[in-house]
């Protein structure tokens, strides 16, 4: 097993694409190799880490506190994952295969597992790392899986050999008919199948074209803009390899910013707001209640900044409140894509719900317990801020004023702030 080779082919088919996929579908391999010297290794990321997030850092649920698995139900857990990941990346290939010549494609059942395996690579090493991510977990993920269905537009047609112009309806299909056989299956087996939301417009606005340099697409498009990012990673990812060759450990953790901020970030480093400035929107009283506590803090990493500040509210009668805002900064990107791809879902439970709508351009999430009588509102404001609050209520209607109450257009006002000085 060549581990640098992994290396190499996992950084080229992330950060160049357009040339590594006709290298890919050129290249001699066989079912075995792609999953002994590829896909058993990336496959582990997301097993493992989920397993170290579980048992060791837990879970936070609300009113509850952090809740750490077992390790034994934790293990279990893992494998399960493990082994389902190898045998859905199999499917997904012969959902791939089969579906070919609907789209002028040939069918060839190495290389549908060639273009699922790899372009699954950012799912499973990005979204493998965001199970660690404390609060941009979800976020990072969602980035992952929408660059992944990127990457798989990308190489449908130097692999299947599929018209380029049919590479669009190629890779929607196929993520629709994989969706759905998933929560077949799932189902048989009395689990539910979650994130669907994605599905209702994963990929709206799409010119029917391919991704090249001499045909265009909409820029405003989500394609388009998926386009933009690969362009940035591409850019970035020349400037790793400087720094790879130079030796220099400060200019390499600066090039593998430039990396991430080129995934996460909306086209450039974003100095986030200082934790004074996010204070300033945590009011000394929330629904009538006083404030308990005050906390805030900007965080950097790898080049990257993120800022939260939260506050706390409650009569000392038991009725308590949460505000927090968080400013996404470098990552802001993420939540772009978020909105690009239309994310939307809704789930009922037995004791309430849970969904994610847009409205008038703002993702909103809202859940409810009508059992506990608590729940949560929040908003994304600018493509870059979350404003969320948390605790009893009569319904989710108060949460909403709650949330209403406080300077939501002054905080969106703030979007492009920090985005001068980081150029």
């Amino acid at each position: 097993m060549d581990f640098n080779k992994m290396i190499e082919r996992a950084k080229n088919i992330l950060l160049t694409p357009k040339t590594e996929w006709p290298v890919i579908a050129a290249e001699p391999a066989s079912t075995a190799s792609l999953y002994k010297d590829y896909l058993i290794w990336l496959a582990a990321i997301p097993a493992v880490l989920g397993f170290i997030d579980s048992t060791v850092f837990g879970y936070s649920v609300p009113f509850m506190g952090t809740i750490r698995i077992g390790v034994a139900t934790a293990l279990q857990g893992a494998v399960v994952s493990y082994v389902m990941t190898l045998i859905g990346v199999f499917v997904f290939s012969l959902i791939v295969n089969l579906l070919a010549p609907t789209f002028g494609g040939t069918k060839d059942p190495l290389q549908a597992l060639k273009v699922v395996a790899y372009s699954s690579t950012a799912g499973l090493v990005i979204g493998g790392v965001a199970t660690i991510v404390p609060w941009l977990g979800g976020l990072l993920a969602l980035g992952a899986a929408i660059y992944g269905i990127y990457l798989l537009y990308l190489g449908l047609p130097p692999t299947m050999k599929c018209p380029p112009e049919k590479a669009v309806g190629y890779t929607v299909v196929s993520i629709i008919v994989a969706l759905v056989i998933g929560a077949i299956f799932w189902g048989l087996i009395g689990r539910t199948l979650m994130g669907g939301g994605m599905l209702g417009g994963a990929l709206p606005g799409m010119s029917d074209r391919r991704v090249s340099d001499d045909i265009k697409v909409d820029p405003d498009s989500p394609l388009g803009k998926l386009e933009a990012m690969g362009k940035r990673m591409e850019e970035a990812g020349k400037q790793l390899e400087a720094a790879q060759k130079s030796g220099d450990s400060k200019a390499q953790g600066d090039a593998l910013g430039a990396v991430l901020g080129a995934a996460l970030g909306g086209g450039g480093q974003v100095e986030s707001l200082a934790p004074d400035r996010l204070k300033a929107f945590l009011p000394e009283t929330l629904a009538g209640l006083p404030r308990r506590s005050l906390s805030a803090e900007r965080n950097a990493a790898m080049g990257m900044q993120f800022s939260e500040g939260r506050a706390s509210y409650g009569d000392g009668q038991g009725r308590e409140l949460t505000l927090e805002i968080t400013d996404l900064g470098s990552a802001q990107g993420v939540m772009a894509l978020a909105g690009w791809a239309s994310f939307e879902s809704e789930r009922q439970t037995e004791t309430g719900y849970e969904k994610t709508t847009r409205q008038d351009g703002r993702i909103i999430h809202e859940e409810w317990d009508g059992t506990r009588k608590s729940g949560e509102y929040s908003i994304v404001l600018g493509e870059r801020f979350m404003a969320k609050v948390r605790g009893d209520a009569a319904d989710v209607g108060q949460l909403r004023q709650a949330l209403a109450s406080i300077d939501l257009a002054g905080l969106e006002a703030l979007k492009g702030e920090g985005l001068a000085a980081a150029r």
